[in-house]
């Protein structure tokens, strides 16, 4: 999870993630050189406006000042294009987990191997203090994923709109009535992943975490194998 007056993105723990963590890097550095520019560009006319307005005005510095953001596009929507494309990708699941969302809590269910459906609520407020919880974020029941396997995520609503988001992974999707959305990933590390509700759902929208524990295969099937 985040920490006080963390920068940057949490650690990931999906390759997915990681590779959102590299397109970020990687547009940011035309950002940091697209502002650098403009501001030296901004400077010089407002020191001495008369001279440098002439050179503004020439032929040469319009054609390349609208050539050079085409290619910063290219090179942006090029790995833009790939991401978007592997996280559409459908490989064949191992698991397959449904999330649907209420007013306020998570029932996931996985129906793979044994048929499990389980609730899970936010903790009391007053059991996050005596058992020294993370605040807001920690629930009765948390949802069990193996590790390096491919995981199906769908989600949907009894009610109203909520979301499912979970950060270190890169998932975030709408849990919409009556409609089935579907998100990929593969786990690749061991871990417990905290994340919350991600749409407006109503007065108790920041009360419903999600917690991801995230164990061996061998776990998995075991715990899986002796839930009620």
């Amino acid at each position: 999870m985040s920490y006080p007056l963390q920068l940057g993105f949490q650690d990931p723990a999906s390759y997915i993630m990681n590779q959102f963590h590299e397109f970020h890097d990687f547009a940011m550095a035309f950002i940091i050189f697209i502002t650098i520019l403009v501001f030296y560009a901004l400077s010089l006319l407002s020191i001495n406006a008369p001279t440098h307005w002439k050179f503004v005005e020439k032929q040469n510095v319009e054609l390349w000042w609208t050539i050079s953001p085409s290619f910063i596009l290219i090179s942006l929507a090029i790995p833009s294009i790939s991401l978007l494309y592997y996280m559409d990708e459908s490989p064949n699941p191992e698991v397959s987990v449904k999330t649907i969302g209420h007013q306020w809590y998570w029932t996931y269910e996985i129906w793979d191997h044994n048929r499990i459906e389980i609730d899970s609520y936010m903790i009391q407020l007053e059991d996050y203090s005596q058992q020294g919880l993370p605040r807001l974020l920690e629930v009765d029941n948390r949802l069990v994923l193996p590790i390096n396997s491919n995981i199906r995520v769908m989600t949907s609503s009894t009610d109203v709109i909520h979301a499912w988001s979970l950060p270190v992974l890169g998932l975030k999707m709408d849990a919409v009535p009556g409609r089935l959305n579907q998100m990929f990933t593969n786990i690749d590390r061991a871990g417990v992943f905290y994340g919350q509700c991600s749409e407006i759902c109503g007065s108790n929208h920041s009360f419903m975490p999600i917690v991801v524990e995230a164990v061996p295969s061998n776990i998995f099937y075991e715990w899986s194998n002796n839930i009620e």
